[in-house]
């Protein structure tokens, strides 16, 4: 089983409950793993390379309803190619998400770096587990992975693969999509939507855990702010994260309720 799952009579994909995000619509993180994971299996086939960077943007919520993607490709050739895939949902005109990717081929370079000891400081499997309910009781993305603070990082571990073959590209954008949520400078106060996300890898991460080192910046005046982070495994950082933020009121209860 997967977050996403390919219809099997339509070329569509129905997401399951663990696809839901916090409030209205689907989780960011999940949406854009779906899009990526998707450019990352043609990639494979067609021989584009390993996936650099994916910035996705959040146009309006993704419904829990039957979905349908679209790839474009914007250059394939040479070393780089950049590719697009939008999504919404089946019927309806409008796109609720996009992103691109860009890919590189591999190309092995003669250079010594200084030796430097990267390593993570903790054993991930080693820490205790933490269970975040969302805010409306039901199931929700992060459900769908096992998540481990540390001293200064946040651990993730997809216990459920948001769609099946994902690559690692697509995989790190479920946890990256938290970071701005991880290291807010105040709680219970507003709502922080990040309405794009991007992701970069220097590599693909070693393992199954990925983790963040958050940080935000809130311009509360403005009702604007920023989240970022460095990705790491268990060997050291991997590549970073970076989202806009939008504050707004934080939804009371019931206005939550009705709007998923």
């Amino acid at each position: 089983m997967a977050v996403f799952e390919r219809d099997p009579h339509r070329p569509t994909y129905l997401p399951s409950p663990l696809a839901a995000g916090p409030f209205a619509g689907l989780q960011g993180g999940a949406v854009a793993g779906l899009l990526t994971g998707e450019i990352e299996a043609q990639a494979a086939a067609r021989g584009w390379g390993i996936g650099l960077s994916s910035s996705a943007w959040f146009l309006r919520p993704t419904p829990m309803a039957a979905l349908r993607t679209e790839l474009r490709v914007v250059r394939a050739g040479g070393r780089i190619s950049v590719i697009d895939n939008t999504l919404w949902a089946d019927g309806d005109p409008d796109p609720c998400a996009t992103v691109r990717v860009t890919l590189a081929r591999e190309r092995p370079i003669d250079v010594a770096l200084p030796a430097c000891d990267a390593r993570a400081a903790a054993d991930p499997a080693r820490l205790a587990p933490r269970k975040t309910a969302a805010p409306h009781g039901r199931p929700w993305f992060m459900d769908a992975m096992d998540v481990r603070p540390g001293d200064g990082v946040v651990w993730f571990r997809m216990t459920t693969p948001v769609v099946e073959g994902a690559g690692p590209l697509a995989i790190a954008l479920g946890p990256a999509d938290w970071a701005h949520g991880l290291a807010r400078p105040v709680s219970n106060v507003v709502a922080d939507p990040n309405p794009n996300l991007t992701v970069h890898l220097a590599r693909p991460p070693r393992g199954d855990w990925l983790g963040v080192r958050a940080a935000t910046q809130w311009q509360p005046v403005r009702g604007l702010g920023v989240g970022s982070g460095a990705l790491l495994d268990v060997d050291g950082e991997v590549g970073c994260v970076s989202m806009a933020v939008a504050l707004t009121p934080l939804p009371q209860p019931a206005a939550i309720a009705a709007a998923v």
